[in-house]
C-alpha cells in the first residue's frame, strides 16, 4: 500500500523508487513505536506510525507518519488513522506530538514526518485535529516537476 504513495513523490521524502526492504525497514519501527492499520472491507488502506521524535532528552515527544491510498481521500480514513493515533501517543505517556523535516537516504532508513506545504489535505487535517504549523523549512522538498515546496513543522499538545 505504501509504495504507490511514495512512488508518485508528493507527499513523502521518500526515494521515489524505493523498493519494499527499504519501505519495510522505515515504516515497520521496533518498539517503543507502533504501527496501526485501517482496513475497509478487508483490506488495508491506510496505516499510521508513531513512537518517540527524538532519543534521550526529547523522547517526551511523539512524532507520526501517515499514509491512505488515495481512493480513501474523503471517507474519514485520514481522520480516524490521526485520533487513534493522537490517542495511543496520549496513552503512552507523550507529552506532545510533533511533526518535523527530516532526511531520509538510500542507504538508511529515517522517520519520515513533515508535512509537505502544497500536501493541503493533510495541512488542514493536522489543523483541524489541534496542530499548529510552527515553522516552515523552505525550499526543502522537490515535486516530480522540479519545482520545490516547503516542509511543515507541526506541533500539538497532547
Amino acid at each position: 500500500m505504501l509504495r504507490p504513495i511514495f512512488a508518485e513523490g508528493r507527499t513523502y521524502t521518500v526515494p521515489p523508487d524505493a523498493d519494499d526492504a527499504w519501505v519495510t525497514r522505515m515504516w515497520m519501527l521496533p518498539p517503543p513505536a507502533r504501527v496501526v492499520v485501517a482496513v475497509r472491507d478487508g483490506r488495508v488502506v491506510g496505516t499510521a506510525k508513531t513512537g518517540p521524535n527524538q532519543a534521550g532528552p526529547g523522547s517526551h515527544v511523539a512524532t507520526a507518519s501517515f499514509a491512505v491510498e488515495a481512493g480513501e481521500a474523503g471517507r474519514g480514513t485520514g481522520r480516524a488513522l490521526g485520533e487513534h493515533v493522537l490517542a495511543l501517543a496520549r496513552a503512552d505517556g507523550y507529552s506532545a506530538m510533533q511533526f518535523n523535516a527530516v532526511v531520509a537516504t538510500n542507504t538508511r532508513a529515517v522517520a519520515l514526518n513533515a508535512v509537505v506545504a502544497t500536501n493541503t489535505r493533510a495541512v488542514a487535517l493536522w489543523h483541524s485535529l489541534g496542530f499548529a504549523t510552527v515553522g516552515t523549512v523552505p525550499d526543502a522538498f522537490t515535486l516530480p516537476d522540479g519545482t520545490t515546496t516547503g516542509l511543515h513543522v507541526m506541533h500539538r499538545y497532547l
